[in-house]
């Protein structure tokens, strides 16, 4: 099917070209998106006729677009989700998630904006591809952690695995600490019965002693 683009798009072409793509991809993407029309006779001719303001309204966004941009690339948004210990959220954060808490942020997105090759299933740092026109696009990173405390470590270049391990090492520390603490007591105790035990042998040395001087 031949469509003629109002618009660029990526890995097909530029706008006023006339391309072949399969129907389906025509019917529910381009031609509901509003980035192409059916290439007959008579659109491309009122796309002719329309061609200076398309091209100046595309001016125009894109120019907006890269405003926008030049703030939003970089930004780092905090997604705050459950998991299990080992990182695994239950669930997953979608394209929804990001352009909410972008929003949030002072930044309005469309979910539609929002690119995710892969779902977002576990803790941690991810870059998330974000298209504000089909010319500018900018990249964002998701701090994905359970608590507001969890982030900030992340967010210092700490994974879910390394706060983990720490955690793990700390628990173990206390544990030994508590062990030597319960040996020094007993040691302590040893000795006082040890002294105590001395002391006792002494007195009975000397009683026996006085007996035998009257004796």
């Amino acid at each position: 099917m031949q469509v003629i683009l109002l618009e660029r798009v990526a890995k097909l072409g530029q706008m006023g070209d006339v391309v072949d793509v399969k129907p389906g991809y025509a019917r529910n993407y381009l031609l509901l998106q509003g980035k192409a029309l059916t290439a007959s006779k008579a659109n491309i001719e009122h796309f002719e006729t329309q061609k200076a303001q398309l091209e100046a309204n595309n001016l125009e966004s894109k120019k907006e677009a890269e405003s926008l941009g030049n703030k939003l690339n970089g930004q780092q948004f905090v997604v705050i989700r459950q998991a299990s210990d080992g990182g695994n959220l239950y669930g997953s954060v979608t394209t929804r998630d990001v352009a909410d808490v972008a929003t949030a942020e002072g930044f309005t997105l469309d979910r539609k904006q929002v690119v995710i090759p892969r779902p977002i299933k576990e803790l941690g740092l991810h870059d998330v591809d974000v298209t504000l026109h089909p010319e500018v696009e900018v990249t964002v990173q998701l701090n994905v952690a359970r608590s507001a405390e969890e982030a900030e470590l992340q967010a210092s270049g700490k994974s879910i695995q390394e706060l983990a391990a720490e955690e793990e090492a700390a628990a173990e520390f206390e544990i030994q600490e508590l062990f030597d603490d319960i040996g020094a007591a007993a040691s302590e105790d040893e000795d006082l019965a040890e002294t105590a035990g001395i002391d006792t042998d002494a007195s009975e040395g000397d009683s026996e002693t006085e007996e035998d001087s009257k004796a």
